[in-house]
């Protein structure tokens, strides 16, 4: 899978996921595996990353007027954090 480019549709994503459970392990393995790709093929814009304890991990979209979409990740491999993000962004 190479990285997407991002429309100017899309205005930021955000990936919430926990440091240490196991429903978040293909996020975090997500993360070691395309954001530098993402980020290298879309530079100037906001991919942010949260981590909180104990929370389900979660990516949200926000696009033009403020309107946001998300998709659960629990669970997860990398590759279907990958395809989840790419349906996100073709939105």
């Amino acid at each position: 899978m190479s990285a997407i480019k991002f429309g100017s549709h899309l205005k930021e994503l955000r990936v919430h996921l926990c440091q240490t459970s196991a429903s978040s392990k293909g996020v975090r393995q997500f993360i070691e595996k395309y954001y530098v790709p993402l980020k290298k093929a879309n530079p100037q814009f906001p991919i942010l990353v949260r981590e909180c304890s104990g929370i389900e991990p979660k990516v949200f979209a926000r696009y033009e007027f403020g309107q946001e979409k998300s998709e659960q990740l629990s669970d997860q491999s990398a590759d279907n954090v990958f395809k989840k993000i790419e349906g996100l962004v073709k939105h």
